[in-house]
This record gives C-alpha cells, structure tokens and sequence, in this order.
C-alpha cells in the first residue's frame, strides 16, 4: 500500500556542487513536492520568509486547482484536479451532492497524489484493501471513473485509465414477512427519546413509522419518499392526494436511470396520507407557545417531516428501530422495495401491472423475483412428470408418395 504523501513542505537545502566542480543550486528553500525539489527563494534557515511562503501557496494552488487546458497527457493530471472539476461541474447537480463529495473525499485521501497514469489494478486492488466493505470500496471508484471519464470527454486530457472494481455482490435476496414489517412499523412508532440512559416522552421515530408504510406499499426507494411533497413542488416529487397517485419524480427533474414513474397509491395508504395532511401536530413541549411548529400538520409540506422539514435521511433512526424489532443487520431501509415487489409477485399480480408498479422491466421483475409468482414454473414441473403423447406421423412410403407427387406439379399452374 502506498505510503500516505505529506503533500508539499517547504525546506532547507544546502548549497552543493557537481562533481565537476559547477555549482548545483544555492543555499535556500525549497518545495518539496513528491521528490521533486522547487526554487522558493532564498531566506534564513528555520525562517522562511514571507516570498518563500506566497511561492508555497501558489504551486498548492495551482496543483490542486482543475485542469483547464486540453489535450494533457496522463502523466500531467493529477487525480485531485480531475476530483475538484468533477466536484465542481456535475456534482452539485447530483440528487445527494453531499455523498457524492463524501465519497470523493475518501478517493482524494489515497489518491489525491496522484495522476492519471499512476493508476492501475494493483494501486485500485490496494485502495480497495483499505475501505471497510467491498460495496463501499466499489461505489467509490465508481465516482473516480466518472470523475476521470468526464474529464476524458470534455477533453482535459488525452487518455482515461481503467478502473479495476472488485466484484458486484449479488443481488440481496432478503425481504419482510407481514409479521416482521409489522413489528418494524410498531417499534418506529412507540420509538422514545433517551438520555444518559433515561427515556423520556418524547417519541423520535413517528415519521420513520410514516417513512416505512409509504415505502413498503409503494416499493418506492428511500430518497424518493423522503424528498416527496405533499402538493405539487418545484423540483420534487409530490403526492396528488386528489387522484390518489405518487408523483415520485419533480416537474422538470433530470431523468435517470432510476425511473421513477407514477405509482397509484393504494387505498389504505391514500387514507393515512389525507389523515396526516389535515391532522395537528402533537406537540409535546414545555414552552408551546415558542415553538415554531404550533399549528403545523404532521404532513405540512411533505410527506415526511421532522421538526418541520424534509427528512434527508432515515439511516440512524431506521437502525435504532430495525435493533428494538429483533431484526439483523440485513435489513436495510432498501428492503422495503424488495419486500413490495415479493409481495406483488407472491399475491400472483400480472406482471405487467407489478413492473409498471415499481418502475422496472417486465424482465428484471421475472429475473429477479418471478420465482415468488404462485405461476412460476408450473407447467414446467407438472409436464416433466407425464409420459410422452406419441404424435401419428405420415407412413415413409405414403410421405414419399405425397412428396413425388408435389414435385410433378407446378405452383403456378395450381395458381391459375
């Protein structure tokens, strides 16, 4: 594993000469930057000067600043450049910016160093060693190859190298049985605030019990629901409690790969979010009268609140509950599109209503849970176990007949 760089130092080196006597470089400091030594001036040793420091500053500057001119060969672009101009331009129009630079951010750790034509498979196995997961080692040089592909196209340098990704797990096969979603759902609503081992009355998971029952019975991801509004909005999705139908993408949001369609709610769910939308916040506080949720609905705005807001994310109370529920860490709040699905195929749906449902394929619902289906196979396993029905074949010598016969005709005159 590479050792980790100090990143450029200012230092002192000697005055020295060549062995044919001419003088190599003055007395002075220098950058030292990856074993290469730069000019920073003269000064005092141990004092580096103000000159000295501006010289400093304006290489880091410019070595960590994004490339801007093209056609650099690999050797040219640093890792941490083609990082920043990544960062910088497609990031921010990411749905989560924020995991995406948090990602990146482990990537510059190892590779910030680095350039284009360091990389290889042993330095990507290497990085890999050194993450706590494979999945998470893989998504993050995902973001690397993205980061280095964009760079490629926009035509900063001449040459991408490839990014060795350890294996894609297979597909997670775990889903919730009613009871276990049930008692998730319950341990989420009777969730309590705690403090220094004490538990107080203040519940902290009703809007993950909210969370959980639209995610489960919309097979809608995590990100959608926890973005979702409760009227339509500007660059989220909504819910139309009018027509009974999930929005799940904004007006004018960029479409991915991901999808995203309408779903029709169910009824029974349909009834709760109408409920939330004109039920009064329960508000347990000491001061009422300064908090700046009276009046509030529990879906004011969106679908999932909390202290007013959006939920950006549901992780940490989602593991608090799955721990109460008796639940393995296998649970995660993905399960839920998992379980949807298993429960369309398990209650025999059509297949083209389940895969319009959850915003798939009609062959990546069969590929992945047809076997749930109550059809899967079936005349398959009951075929295999009848005897074969012998079918009456034309006689060989009537057969030749009939084809010497066919041969002394003409189709056209048959025609006319």
């Amino acid at each position: 594993m590479p050792r980790t760089s100090k990143g450029p130092l200012l230092v002192w080196r000697e005055e020295s000469w060549n062995k044919n006597g001419t003088l190599r470089n003055k007395a002075g400091s220098f950058i030292w930057d990856r074993s290469t030594f730069l000019c920073a001036g003269g000064g005092e040793r141990g004092r580096p000067g103000i000159e000295t420091e501006k010289a400093l500053a304006a290489h880091i500057a410019d070595k960590y600043s994004p490339v801007r001119e093209h056609g650099h060969a690999a050797v040219d672009v640093l890792i941490a450049q083609v990082i920043h101009l990544y960062l910088n331009e497609v990031a921010p129009a990411h749905v989560t910016p924020e995991e995406t630079a948090a990602r990146l951010d482990k990537i510059l750790d190892f590779f910030g160093e680095m350039t284009l034509a360091d990389i290889n498979g042993k330095l990507c196995r290497s990085y890999v060693a050194t993450r706590s997961t494979e999945a998470a080692a893989r998504r993050e040089l995902e973001d690397l190859r993205a980061a280095i592909n964009y760079c490629r196209k926009e035509g900063y340098t001449t040459a991408a190298p490839t990014i060795s990704l350890p294996e894609k797990r297979a597909a997670r096969e775990r889903w919730l049985t009613r009871g276990e979603a049930a008692a998730l759902i319950w341990a989420a609503w009777r969730m309590k605030q705690s403090w220094r081992g004490q538990e107080s009355d203040r519940r902290t998971g009703r809007h993950l019990a909210r969370f959980i029952l639209v995610a489960l019975y919309t097979g809608t991801r995590s990100g959608a629901v926890c973005g979702a509004a409760i009227r339509p909005t500007e660059g989220r999705g909504y819910v139309d409690l009018d027509s009974g139908v999930f929005h799940r993408r904004g007006d004018g949001a960029k479409r991915t790969k991901k999808r995203q369609p309408p779903v029709r709610l169910p009824d029974r769910l349909l009834a709760h979010l109408r409920r939330w939308s004109r039920t009064d916040l329960d508000i347990k506080t000491k001061g009422r009268c300064k908090s700046a949720n009276i009046g509030r609905k529990i879906s004011q705005d969106f679908v999932v609140e909390w202290n007013g807001r959006p939920v950006k994310s549901i992780k940490k109370s989602f593991r608090k509950a799955r721990i109460i529920a008796g639940l393995g860490p296998d649970v995660t709040p993905h399960i839920f599109r998992h379980t949807a699905a298993t429960w369309l195929m398990q209650a025999g749906t059509d297949l083209w209503q389940a895969a319009g449902f959850l915003g798939i394929t009609v062959d990546v619902l069969v590929d992945i849970y047809g076997h749930h289906h109550p059809d899967f196979q079936i005349e398959a396993a009951e075929n295999i176990t009848k005897k074969s029905v012998a079918t009456k074949a034309t006689k060989p010598s009537k057969l030749g007949e009939a084809q010497r016969a066919n041969a002394d005709v003409d189709p056209l005159q048959e025609l006319r």
